[in-house]
């Protein structure tokens, strides 16, 4: 007989308070479409089955640290994946990148003179006609959330804290504290 599925309910975002100690004992490497899924069964490196039953609509990022009931942290790892990277010191070219590839519903990680997607050749084809050219490489894929933010919540203790994310204003964490 199998042991139980150890079950990670507790998301900490990267930067976010866990305790006395934040040294994750596990790790899962994920890529994105498995990061926006808040109910999976996953292996960790150390190949360990477990389940992750998150708040649904939980989008875990690079760094997060999720908790088991019996204490066991897990790191979150964004996984290489395949994408294209399109960099410009010109900014309107490159927002008209964005704005093209928004109006498609890609999902965009953006950084300073540049953005990123998943890898996808009739994107790629589109940004080259738009002047601009495309690099490939394996990289963490890490896009913006959504312009409409998200809510998680830990409930380990009837004190227990929330953490608001406003993705309008990029990652922009704010935390606070309920007493009961």
């Amino acid at each position: 007989m199998s042991e139980p599925l150890r079950l990670f309910t507790e998301h900490f975002p990267i930067g976010g308070r866990v305790g006395q100690t934040t040294i994750a004992t596990l790790k899962a490497i994920l890529p994105f479409e498995r990061r926006q899924k808040a109910r999976q069964r996953t292996r960790t490196t150390a190949g360990e089955d477990v389940g992750l039953q998150l708040p649904r609509g939980t989008i875990l990022r690079g760094g997060d640290l999720l908790r088991a009931a019996d204490g066991t942290l897990l790191e979150v790892v964004a996984a290489h994946e395949p994408v294209s990277t399109v960099f410009s010191r010109n900014s309107r070219q490159l927002a008209r990148v964005a704005y093209h590839l928004g109006n498609r519903h890609v999902a965009l990680q953006v950084g300073p003179g540049w953005v990123r997607y998943l890898a996808d050749h009739v994107l790629d084809a589109m940004v080259v006609q738009l002047g601009l050219p495309v690099l490939h490489d394996d990289e963490p894929f890490e896009p913006e959330a959504g312009a409409y933010g998200s809510h998680s919540h830990s409930h380990a203790q009837p004190e227990h804290e929330h953490l608001h994310t406003s993705v309008a204003f990029g990652n922009l964490r704010a935390v606070h504290r309920h007493d009961p």
